[in-house]
């Protein structure tokens, strides 16, 4: 199923939905991992633990927060998509950014485990039918349906990247 095959965008999560093409969810987790395949890593070294603005989150963090991020949507997706009618709480990212040790650990490996983490999302959302992808997810006070979580995930990588780009580069 496509971008426009969401019924109803959610509430604040519109921005990051709208950040993917109108294409496959497939199609656009397979470009997210070209993305990832094909970063700038040398671009991120020379960054290394530097901000734009104090109080800031590194680079480091930012793909930590990403992966952290995406575990908690793949689990409210797959709770949902299984007819599990708990409702998840929400989370504080800013809690999770303070306790992580994400600045102790290396470009490459965050990349890596970012990159595991997308393929295991994306073998997830390939064993949704369209039943699934339709089902609505409820979570905290949003509800959205399993297809527009996927492209959500993915929303949320290329706003991330973008920061990266826009801010995080230009301080090389």
């Amino acid at each position: 199923m496509n971008r426009s095959d969401i019924i109803s965008l959610p509430t604040y999560f519109d921005h990051y939905i709208l950040k993917v093409e109108d294409i496959e969810l497939n199609d656009a987790f397979e470009n997210s991992i070209h993305q990832l395949n094909n970063l700038a890593i040398n671009q991120l070294h020379k960054i290394g633990l530097k901000t734009y603005q104090e109080g800031k989150w590194t680079t480091h963090k930012i793909i930590q927060h990403i992966i952290d991020w995406e575990r908690i949507w793949c689990y409210r997706t797959l709770i949902n998509a299984r007819g599990e009618t708990t409702i998840s709480l929400p989370h504080d990212e800013e809690s999770m950014a303070q306790h992580c040790n994400a600045d102790e650990r290396s470009i490459q490996d965050l990349l890596k485990e970012l990159i595991t983490v997308r393929q295991a999302t994306q073998l997830m959302f390939q064993s949704f039918n369209r039943t699934q992808l339709q089902i609505n997810c409820k979570f905290n006070k949003t509800e959205m349906s399993v297809l527009a979580m996927g492209f959500n995930i993915i929303g949320h990588h290329i706003h991330h990247f973008n920061v990266i780009e826009e801010r995080y580069y230009p301080l090389v």
